[in-house]
């Protein structure tokens, strides 16, 4: 009885995790790193506004300097931890870049 309970009460806190993934359908390919090192906000701004992709994603990695790139799209939550090697980008429902930040 109790191992019944315990696999309810199991499947029940993960279903809605589950639900969570892809609900804002799949982001832009994540090209690989570039660089290793801490990245760097200087010049992002000329992204702003271009369409994210693969392509931009890899002129974001490399103009930041950032090991990671991390995508946002309209509604998606991330984790606030500060790392200084990643890059996240975020983007609106047209796929237009709102924001290039370090951290």
């Amino acid at each position: 009885m109790r191992t019944a309970a315990f696999a309810m009460m199991a499947a029940a806190t993960a279903l809605p995790l589950a639900a969570c993934a892809g609900a804002n359908g799949p982001g832009p390919d994540t090209p690989p790193p570039t660089a290793e090192g801490p990245c760097s906000n200087d010049g992002l701004d000329r992204f702003i506004g271009q369409k994210a992709s693969a392509e931009v994603g890899a002129e974001l990695l490399k103009a930041s300097g950032a090991k990671t790139l991390r995508w946002g799209g309209p509604g998606t939550a991330m984790t606030m931890d500060f790392r200084p090697d990643r890059l996240t980008v975020s983007y609106d429902e047209q796929m237009a870049i709102t924001a290039a930040r370090c951290g």
